[in-house]
Formats: C-alpha cells, structure tokens, sequence
C-alpha cells in the first residue's frame, strides 16, 4: 500500500490542525494505521493508532485529550485531528500501514510508511 501524508504547516500554539494520509494500492481496510513523528535530533516516536475497523484507538500519553485519530474505509483515508498544539508538538508527521498486528505503537511492526509532513508549532 502507497501512502501519502497532508495537512501540515505552521500553527500558532494552541491552535489546530488536521493531517490526512491517503492510502493506494491496496485494500485499506485491511491495514491497521498508525501516525508517529520525529522532531529534530530526536528519535521516531509513536503518536496515535487505530484498528482496522477503527473500533480501537490507542495514544501515546503525550497527545491524549489533546489528539484523535480516525479513518474513513470508503475514502481510504486516515486523519489526526490535533488541538490544543503546543510547539513540544513540532515534528515530522508521518502515516504509517501495518497489515498483520493490531494497531500497535512500536513502529517496528509497520511495513508501510508515508513521506511524512511537517507541523511546526510556534509559541
């Protein structure tokens, strides 16, 4: 499956934005997904994924409350609505499609990864 992420930019602490990860090639709903990020200097880590019937969620402690993921099978897309940004939250976002585990938060186990996109949080 190709994926291809959206919707980063910069954003003013506090504010919102919404990413989209558009995915090709395969049939989406066969794939768990999963958002990551990785800031400069440091490494990938695991921000928010979602089964693949979107009937479970799982957030890294860092965004819950803050972060939600979902997804649309029909339009073979995923989303993470982020609020409340806080510039600790400027990274590279990056989609990722994980065929045969179960939404997991180590990156590991995705064999599929977007190009990433940039949200940049000032304060």
């Amino acid at each position: 499956v190709q994926l291809q992420a959206s919707g980063g930019g910069l954003v003013r602490a506090g504010g919102s934005l919404r990413l989209s990860c558009a995915a090709s090639g395969r049939t989406f709903s066969f794939y768990n997904m999963g958002w990551f990020r990785q800031a400069p200097g440091k490494e990938r880590e695991f921000v928010a994924a979602i089964s693949r019937s979107g009937g479970t969620t799982h957030y890294a402690d860092s965004v819950k409350g803050r972060f939600t993921i979902s997804r649309d099978n029909a339009k073979n897309t995923v989303y993470l609505e982020m609020k409340s940004l806080k510039p600790e939250d400027t990274a590279v976002y990056y989609c990722a499609a994980d065929r045969f585990g179960d939404a997991s938060m180590y990156h590991s186990e995705y064999e599929n990864w977007g190009q990433g996109t940039l949200v940049t949080v000032s304060s």
